[in-house]
């Protein structure tokens, strides 16, 4: 059963995930966070493919603060870079612009993932 708080974030995903989708050229830098752990993946919509993806765990990374959500949106910029892929479009996937999900998008763009 889903709880308020579940219902409203996915409100807000489908809102935002009708204004953008990745492309082939232009993917999309899709972000999930859990209480856990920090998950990132650059997706292009249009074949359905994940192109590049790295996660907290995958890094041996204990917990999914600030600082290792900077490591892994790093590392999937690395990934990205290395797929070809220079330009993401940014899904927050419901959540707000801020902590461990705006470090993830800092943590890129010093990779050298566009936006």
């Amino acid at each position: 059963m889903a709880t308020q708080k579940d219902s409203r974030r996915l409100r807000i995903k489908l809102s935002i995930r009708a204004k953008i989708s990745g492309t082939a050229e232009k993917p999309r830098l899709s972000v999930f966070r859990s209480n856990s752990g920090i998950y990132a993946q650059v997706i292009d919509d249009v074949k359905g493919h994940t192109l590049a993806a790295a996660s907290s765990k995958e890094l041996g990374l204990t917990n999914g603060n600030v600082d290792n959500a900077k490591l892994v949106g790093a590392k999937v910029a690395e990934k990205a870079l290395a797929a070809g892929v220079s330009t993401v479009v940014f899904d927050r996937n419901g959540y707000l612009y801020h902590g461990r999900v705006q470090a993830v998008a800092e943590g890129a763009r010093e990779g050298g993932l566009k936006f």
